[in-house]
């Protein structure tokens, strides 16, 4: 019986290994590179190359009805994280691994006590990713609620005080750790079921607030790591603008916290661009090196957030990006990847 299912596997899967090999091309993108500081910031950032996020594992969270908290982990993708699923993200050549992480789920009294046991299974994979010799990225992810992150006035001491509490335990746990982990401040940082959720307006009151309040939590996160010493006085830190978008981080509303290292905070940003391809529901399902649009969409985001921070030796991180899956457009997907890549690494993006 085993044989017989070994085989079965086998022989649905060698027409699809065949077929992918005989027709899908990786493209030659080779734009020409951008002026770069030379500064230790930008030379992190090209040592960090491509990355690789650890999604639907430990950010997955339910609102009730938690029974076994370590079972959280595959509720959602149904496959625990394994040792040798991060040496071959590594052996691929992946040099950057992002671990989000939900942590309210895993939390007890008013200081937000972390689970050890939680947060032991963290650490032994962040520690499987720097023994792979890879930068890991470690964050707040799903904990977006007014008990836990809201970024407006109302919510904004309860905010403060759950970032808090959170960051103190981990900078506390990571503190010796070296300069391959990296700590994000919190993921898209947005109000949650507001009609401007993901749409950032100006005009906004409720939107200006909100950005205000980022700003302010950014500051909390960078002063509760600093204040912990050790390799936290100095470690790389992500802060986000309003959702993490490229707009909001190049606009007037976001402003990089005061820290007392030198450049070590870094910009994080997240871009489905062009969004029409990369997620939209029924939209386009072709990426065209030589369609204009859909190219000049990427580069021109990446423009600015090289004239804003990379030209200024300011650096940043692009910490998602990609495309879904349209009826088998593989080909499609693979031309985006090459290009967004590509363009990316010649902004020392």
């Amino acid at each position: 019986m085993r044989l017989f299912i070994i085989l079965l596997c086998l022989s649905l899967l060698c027409p699809i290994i065949c077929a992918c090999a005989e027709e899908v091309k990786v493209p030659y993108v080779h734009p020409e590179a951008f002026e770069v500081p030379d500064n230790e910031a930008m030379a992190l950032l090209s040592d960090m190359g491509v990355g690789w996020n650890l999604g639907n594992t430990f950010d997955a969270y339910q609102d009730s009805g938690v029974k076994n908290e370590l079972s959280m982990e595959t509720i959602w993708c149904g496959v625990k994280t394994t040792r040798e699923a991060i040496a071959a993200v590594r052996a691929a050549g992946y040099r950057t691994l992002r671990i989000p992480v939900s942590w309210h789920n895993h939390v007890t009294g008013e200081d937000f006590t972390i689970s050890e046991a939680w947060l032991s299974r963290v650490q032994e994979v962040v520690d499987w990713g720097l023994a792979e010799g890879m930068y890991v990225i470690l964050n707040i992810h799903h904990d977006d609620g007014e008990a836990w992150y809201y970024p407006s006035s109302q919510c904004y001491e309860a905010s403060a005080h759950y970032l808090s509490c959170i960051w103190s335990q981990l900078a506390a746990r990571f503190r010796d750790y070296d300069q391959h982990l990296i700590f994000e401040c919190i993921n898209e940082p947005r109000l949650k079921g507001h009609a401007n959720e993901w749409y950032f307006d100006t005009g906004s009151a409720a939107c200006r607030d909100a950005a205000n309040c980022i700003n302010r939590l950014n500051q909390v996160f960078v002063d509760i790591v600093r204040a912990s010493g050790g390799a936290n006085a100095y470690r790389y830190l992500m802060v986000p603008a309003y959702d993490a978008s490229a707009d909001c981080a190049t606009g007037s509303f976001f402003s990089l916290p005061t820290d007392s290292a030198d450049n070590r905070l870094i910009v994080s940003v997240h871009a489905y661009t062009p969004y029409s391809f990369a997620l939209q529901d029924g939209g386009e399902s072709r990426f065209v090196l030589s369609a204009a649009k859909q190219t000049g969409e990427i580069t021109s985001f990446m423009n600015r957030l090289y004239n804003h921070f990379i030209r200024n030796g300011i650096p940043v991180v692009i910490g998602e990006f990609g495309a879904r899956d349209k009826q088998g457009n593989l080909q499609f997907r693979v031309n985006y990847a090459s290009f967004y890549t590509a363009a990316a690494r010649a902004r020392n993006l």
